[in-house]
């Protein structure tokens, strides 16, 4: 692993209550920084910035570390970790959140430890806009710089979200909330209106039908890998987005070529994870076994 092109990864650490029609979990790790994390950790050196509660297991910062995950910014204080609970329908493509009470994660204040400060590649997880902010103010000329969202910011924190959208490479982004961001229907308009923005590269993410990446006037489509009996969504997104950064940080170069071979280990990641609860399918995994879903894609797509 290079050390030298490490990932920080900005965003909440929580406790997930899931309920999918193949089974419940209850008290689960979850949160955008976890995933992103031991899904990025396959790839290269991870470093995490977030906040959990006093009831958080050793045992929990214990797993992130054996994974080349640094937790010195890993936030303990006094109270709950972020709790979230959902129910997934018959078609797993849907889901009724039941609650979320965000505890500590309420008053989160990200801050960057020294060491920190010169990571080349950064991925802000889904907080607000104001914190993505901060925490790039916090940086020192990061190499590559990736951002997700979604339409609670769109609709309430736009300006700050445009604001720290003039700093990034990439955004991740699904197609509903293009439009939202952009006013326009259609995804080629939506495209050509935010790279006109600024944004250099841009991932739409759409769930089990793959994702779109649009950058260096191309647009380049990869398909979910094809999953038997997907069990449990809760983190897909932020699995995909670990396995495209991890693996985007360990090239030797930002070329259009390893940005496309990104998406795919996104893909890639994504299918592990849905194939478990919680951040199982994530855990016990090989460099063979990654590889092998690259290879399998990319023969289903080839003639």
């Amino acid at each position: 692993m290079n050390k030298r092109n490490s990932v920080l990864v900005v965003g909440s650490v929580a406790f997930d209550d899931v309920e999918t029609p193949f089974g419940k979990r209850d008290g689960s790790l979850g949160g955008s920084a976890i995933f992103f994390s031991i899904a990025a950790s396959h790839f290269t050196e991870v470093r995490i910035v977030g906040v959990a509660g006093s009831d958080y297991p050793q045992e929990a910062i214990a797993l992130l570390e054996e994974r080349n995950i640094d937790t010195r910014g890993l936030e303990i204080k006094e109270g709950k970790t972020f709790l979230w609970g959902g129910k997934y329908h018959e078609d797993i493509n849907i889901r009724d959140t039941l609650y979320t009470n965000l505890n500590v994660f309420a008053e989160f204040k990200p801050k960057i430890p020294d060491k920190y400060k010169t990571t080349p590649f950064v991925f802000l997880g889904n907080i607000q806009p104001s914190l993505q902010l901060d925490v790039l103010s916090q940086m020192k000329n990061p190499k590559f710089i990736a951002l997700d969202t979604m339409n609670l910011w769109i609709n309430t924190t736009k300006n700050d979200l445009m604001q720290v959208l003039k700093k990034v490479d990439l955004l991740l982004i699904n197609d509903s909330e293009l439009s939202e961001l952009t006013g326009e229907l259609n995804l080629l308009k939506g495209l050509k209106s935010i790279h006109e923005y600024g944004l250099k590269y841009v991932v739409i993410k759409k769930g089990e039908h793959g994702a779109f990446f649009s950058g260096n006037g191309s647009l380049f489509y990869v398909p979910a890998f094809p999953i038997i009996q997907p069990t449990d969504p809760t983190g897909a997104g932020d699995s995909f987005a670990g396995g495209l950064i991890g693996y985007l940080s360990s090239c030797p170069e930002i070329s259009p070529s390893e940005l496309k071979k990104s998406v795919i280990y996104g893909s890639i990641m994504g299918s592990f994870c849905v194939e478990h609860f919680s951040i199982n399918g994530l855990l016990n995994l090989t460099k063979d076994m990654i590889n092998s879903r690259y290879l399998s894609l990319q023969q289903m797509v080839t003639l």
